[in-house]
């Protein structure tokens, strides 16, 4: 059974908004990928991006501007 860790997340309210932090990540070398939304959360448009909590905190200054403080912590 793989180990849960601790992520954050960022949800959108619509899927070109997921689309556009994920591009926006890819260009500055910001590590995460888009996942679904998970079920203990609902929230905007069922598309989520991912991030390990070491990668937030290493890129949480890189994020578009608002973003980062917009990040919930779940265990996965």
């Amino acid at each position: 059974m793989r180990e849960r860790r601790d992520y954050r997340i960022f949800t959108f309210e619509t899927t070109a908004e997921a689309m556009s932090m994920e591009k926006y990540c890819m260009e500055h070398g910001i590590r995460g990928r888009l996942i679904p939304v998970p079920s203990e959360i609902s929230a905007g448009c069922g598309i989520c991006y991912r991030m390990t909590e070491e990668d937030y905190a290493e890129s949480s200054a890189r994020l578009p501007e608002g973003r980062a403080d917009r990040a919930i912590r779940i265990r996965m």
